[in-house]
């Protein structure tokens, strides 16, 4: 089974290489390649789990040394991978999720000229995303999470033509680079501390090192991880990524880059729990996030940025659980894989509407699609339910553990963080219900597709297909052409049922007797929690609290007339659609710090560095003048200086010999 875990990663390596070297030559199959070694990687992915059920819980972790990376005296860097029941949950994930966001992108991508180089980033971040999780030590790892920037950063500037697109992917790269510096510090801490970054030596030697260093390497992992995935205050670049076409906004969302640092903590959890600051603090990123994102969501008029909101808040739920410990650790990683299934669900299926409706995003030019496009309308609306925690879907299993988890950590930290767990599922039950109130329910409020005249209202955001070509199959639309919704083809729709399939029952099916719990623990751990409230009562608040969140949506947007321009709003409304203010923030504090910080350097360059350089050059400059007159070439000159030294030669003989 060794070579098979190297193929893991190597089948949409190998399938990126094809498609990004192949040339024009395989653009009208390129986009099918893609997609089989995307499928190559997923049934490997199977074969695999089927070996590892077949195994005893303690026999479940496979290794895989390939080479000798860097062989120095002192220090060895070694490729080699480790498989076992955490990493296997990520692997069936990113490929089985993201073998769907190929096959979807096949009809999405269909007019787009540039098709063939879109399925070879895809393969790209897939590799990439398989090399991050697969990994047997930190430095490898590294090198998944380096690429996974990279391809991101390729897939969210895709549409080149677009400067917004430009910018949007040059942001993500370049916040994700802050968090990249946390974790390349923290392996440089763990190599001087534990004399290694290999997975099994550090966290064997723990117990070893002083709380403080496990702090320091914690807080440097939690830095990482609020970068990748998109945590106060590293989450500004989310926002704008959704300015890639709609599968790569699927695809980071759901099964790759964003869960990146769930992953990181989980992976790490024996440093974090010997570091109980660093743990604390991982708890506090992720309830603020969850709130924070929940809030930006409300605010949204375009479909695919309240749902990015979404992400970052489903994701602060994740980071709240892996910050709590073995109490939260596997509800962590349960959260991220039912989340996978309907949040993919859920963009994808923006997507769709969209498809409809001349790439139009601004869901105040919705209304009614649930008439139009009905299997959209039922695998979205499942999705909707699913998120919220709708009794027996998959976000209710997960997200109800979590909200468990945080009361159980107990005193007055397990409060709080239980009662914004909670405000948290009511925010998200009136931002997704008015999402979804606004695109499928109501009246009709069309209008014609924007032209330079007449922008869009949210212009940085509408999507345009390849050069110019719009993405809808086999037809067009020109400017002031009123939309004319209809379902999407098969080849995008059915992705998007079996990803609503999951969206239903993944949750219920890990949670039978605990399958999923005993799946995780031996890599884990887990702990049951002490509670000061009874399971059921956590039920009946969340339910509560999802009622309210629905009814207050429901009077809002459903009752209610949606008006054509979004009303000015309080001031946290006006807040909360510019991000809470982040980028303001940013650009404050950094940009403008860094501007004033650049200019003090400047001055002080010039003024000391260039002042003592240039000063010292021209001390000698004016020394050598001043001597150069006295090499005039006159021979007058020569035999006045001859003179006046055997003067003073003569005067300090006779002086000598005086004394």
């Amino acid at each position: 089974m060794d070579p098979l875990i190297g193929a893991l990663v190597g089948a949409p390596l190998l399938g990126a290489g094809i498609l990004l070297v192949g040339g024009r030559r395989l653009d009208r199959t390129g986009h099918w390649i893609g997609c089989l070694w995307a499928a190559v990687s997923f049934v490997i992915g199977v074969v695999l789990f089927a070996d590892l059920l077949s195994r005893s819980p303690a026999q479940r972790t496979l290794t895989s040394h390939l080479f000798t990376w860097v062989p120095v005296a002192g220090f060895q860097a070694d490729v080699g991978f480790q498989l076992d029941q955490l990493s296997m949950t990520f692997v069936l994930l990113i490929t089985g999720v993201g073998t769907l966001i190929h096959i979807y992108s096949v009809g999405y991508m269909e007019h787009d000229e540039n098709r063939r180089k879109f399925f070879g980033y895809l393969n790209l971040f897939l590799a990439a995303m398989l090399l991050l999780v697969l990994a047997d030590n930190y430095l490898l790892l590294y090198v998944g999470w380096e690429g996974v920037g990279l391809a991101s950063y390729l897939l969210i500037g895709f549409w080149q033509h677009k400067p917004s697109a430009a910018t949007a992917a040059k942001k993500a790269f370049l916040v994700n680079r802050v968090g990249d510096m946390g974790l390349s510090i923290a392996i440089m801490v763990m190599f001087t501390t534990f004399g290694s970054f290999a997975f099994r030596p550090v966290f064997a030697h723990v117990g070893d090192v002083s709380q403080g260093r496990l702090t320091t390497i914690g807080l440097l992992l939690l830095l990482a991880a609020c970068g990748k995935s998109a945590q106060v205050p590293l989450q500004s670049w989310l926002g704008d990524a959704m300015e890639g076409p709609t599968p790569v906004s699927a695809l980071i969302h759901a099964a790759t880059m964003v869960t990146a640092g769930v992953y990181l903590v989980v992976r790490s959890g024996a440093i974090f729990n010997a570091a109980p600051t660093a743990q604390l603090a991982v708890c506090v990123v992720g309830a603020v996030t969850l709130v924070f994102g929940a809030i930006v969501g409300c605010a949204k008029d375009d479909i695919k940025k309240a749902l990015a909101g979404s992400t970052m808040s489903q994701i602060g739920y994740m980071m709240l659980a892996a910050g709590l410990g073995p109490i939260g650790y596997v509800f962590a990683i349960m959260h991220l894989v039912t989340h996978g299934f309907f949040k993919a669900g859920l963009f994808l299926g923006a997507g769709s509407v969209m498809h409809g409706m001349n790439d139009e995003v601004d869901m105040r030019k919705f209304g009614a699609l649930r008439k139009y496009m009905p299997v959209t309308y039922v695998t979205f609306g499942l999705g909707y339910l699913a998120i919220i925690g709708f009794p027996g879907l998959s976000g209710y299993w997960s997200k109800d553990k979590i909200i468990e988890a945080a009361f159980a950590k107990g005193g007055g930290e397990g409060w709080i963080l239980g009662a914004v767990a909670l405000v948290g599922a009511g925010i998200t039950a009136f931002y997704m219900t008015r999402v979804m109130l606004m695109t499928f329910f109501g009246d009709k409020r069309w209008q014609p597709a924007p032209s330079p005249d007449r922008p869009s209202a949210e212009p940085a955001a509408a999507e345009t297909h390849g050069a110019g070509q719009p993405h809808e199959l086999g037809a067009t639309h020109g400017e002031g052409e009123m939309p004319h919704p209809h379902e999407s083809p098969k080849i995008m729709t059915i992705p998007m049922c079996i990803l609503a399939f999951g969206s239903v029952f993944a949750g219920g099916l890990l949670s039978i007797n605990s399958a999923f719990l005993k799946w995780l623990q031996p890599v884990t751990g887990h702990s049951d929690g002490h509670s000061p409230v009874a399971t059921w009562e956590v039920t009946v608040a969340t339910l509560v609290v999802l009622v309210l969140g629905v009814a207050l949506a429901w009077q809002q947007y459903g009752r209610q007339a949606v008006p054509a321009v979004a009303p000015r709003g309080s001031l946290l409304t006006r807040a909360a659609r510019r991000d809470l203010l982040q980028d303001d923030f940013n650009h404050v504090v950094l940009v403008r710090g860094g501007e004033h910080l650049t200019r003090s350097l400047v001055y002080l360059d010039h003024t000391l560095v260039d002042g003592a350089v240039n000063g010292t050059a021209a001390g000698v400059g004016g020394l050598s003048g001043r001597l150069r007159r006295l090499q005039n070439g006159f021979v007058r000159s020569y035999a006045v200086s001859m003179l006046g030294g055997t003067a003073v030669l003569v005067a300090a003989t006779l002086l000598m010999r005086g004394v």
